[in-house]
């Protein structure tokens, strides 16, 4: 008994260790591999506006931050006639369509008539059910997705524009990056993993040609989104769903990453919409596992890939039981050299994680104007046990949900603090 433990101490080190190095090369993916980083570029200059789009912003309960986005939107270095906005709602939620409304009637002041408010009066009440109710009104060459807080930058759609023409490409994921790193103790280790995985990760997916999509600034040509049937509206990750299925269906995607366009956002406010912002994902990562769409993908390396990212939510929520295992172990066992120095493999690979994410602590806040100082490197320290601890114990609440059946959309809230920190930023710098 005692060496069947031994030896599955040892089995799940030597695992925990490997997957552990494997995700810490697709952080580094695009410093790390020869032309990766210049493949993820932006072009340096844009070609004249030729591809119209139409913006699709979902928006529940976003009486807060709705008409900042629309500002944003339809004040983006455009073309009016190229440029048409959808805000999507619910038909109970009247407090953000009064807001959308509002706006659009200051805009129609100013002879500005290309922005309309789509309002659906059946279930299910989420975000993939509104897109695909909005896709029909949708009369644009591009289709793409903003969330309802989202600043954009003013260059975005020349950018789009030019890659789709010069790339000759029917899908293109742009960079989305959460900015107000010092809001909560989790703030900065949750912006990091948008910084890894907008700027390295993703591009290894598109790569391989096995790519779960982002929830918005992603672009799609309106004939493919078409053909393949739009969103999944039972889907609580309809992004990462369209993003394999579009794999699935042989398209090249694009991932374009600069820090100077980003579409930025904010990290969930409070601890308790973290989790359960957490817990959507995990569990509509569950959900296309299941589906199976994976199955078609061509090769095998793309099936892998995509069966590796789908089923991390399972194994995140086993390493939660694992964790707190592994800490009666201390406490009550000891066991041979060897095996304890096994054991430990794992925990050294948390330490080259944390030390890569200050590395990019730095970089980030370096590419934004912001400052990251001592201060903010030893708040990550303190919180990077709890954090993995708040994301398996998230995983394991997915599972549960997912065998209970449930599959509700668990709404995050959006205060708006990404547009404050950036208020605070401008001001010290005037």
């Amino acid at each position: 008994m005692t060496f069947l433990l031994y030896a599955g101490l040892v089995l799940i080190s030597v695992l925990l260790t490997v997957q552990s190095a494997h995700v810490l090369f697709l952080m580094l993916y695009t410093w790390d591999q020869p032309g990766a980083e210049r493949k993820a570029a932006a072009p340096e200059t844009f070609l004249p506006p030729q591809l119209s789009f139409s913006v699709l912003l979902p928006a529940r309960h976003e009486e807060d931050v709705i008409q900042t986005t629309i500002e944003r939107v339809v004040r983006a270095d455009y073309p009016d006639d190229l440029l048409e906005v959808f805000v999507i709602c619910s038909a109970d939620d009247t407090g953000t369509i009064a807001k959308a409304e509002e706006k659009i009637e200051e805009l129609g002041r100013e002879g500005l008539h290309n922005v309309e408010v789509i309002v659906f009066d059946d279930k299910p009440i989420n975000k993939p059910h509104g897109l695909n109710a909005a896709l029909p009104h949708a009369s644009h060459d591009v289709v793409t997705i903003f969330d309802a807080e989202d600043d954009i930058h003013p260059a975005i759609f020349d950018l789009v524009n030019t890659v789709m023409i010069q790339d000759e490409v029917n899908v293109v994921q742009s960079g989305v990056q959460l900015m107000n790193y010092q809001s909560t103790w989790y703030s900065a280790l949750n912006v990091l993993e948008y910084f890894f995985w907008f700027k390295s990760r993703l591009h290894y997916h598109a790569h391989w040609g096995s790519i779960p999509l982002g929830g918005n600034t992603v672009f799609f040509t309106r004939e493919l989104l078409v053909r393949l049937g739009g969103w999944d509206e039972h889907n609580l990750t309809e992004d990462a769903d369209l993003g394999l299925r579009v794999s699935a269906a042989g398209e090249r995607v694009r991932v374009v990453y600069d820090d100077r366009y980003v579409t930025k956002e904010e990290t969930p406010p409070t601890l308790g919409h973290f989790i359960r912002q957490r817990t959507r994902w995990s569990q509509g990562f569950m959900q296309t596992l299941r589906k199976g769409t994976w199955k078609q993908m061509p090769t095998r390396k793309q099936r892998w890939l995509a069966f590796y990212v789908l089923a991390f939510p399972h194994g995140q929520a086993l390493l939660g039981v694992y964790l707190l295992f592994s800490l009666g172990m201390i406490l009550l066992f000891k066991v041979p050299v060897l095996v304890a120095l096994i054991s430990y493999l794992p925990v050294l690979m948390l330490v080259a994680h944390f030390l890569t994410s200050v590395v990019g602590l730095y970089e980030f806040a370096d590419a934004h104007g912001l400052q990251a100082s001592s201060s903010t490197v030893f708040r990550m320290a303190l919180a990077w046990y709890p954090y993995q601890l708040v994301l398996c114990y998230a995983a394991m609440r997915a599972m549960r949900r997912q065998l209970q059946g449930r599959h509700d959309w668990e709404k995050t809230a959006h205060v708006g603090a990404h547009r404050a920190q950036a208020e605070g930023a401008e001001s010290r710098v005037a």
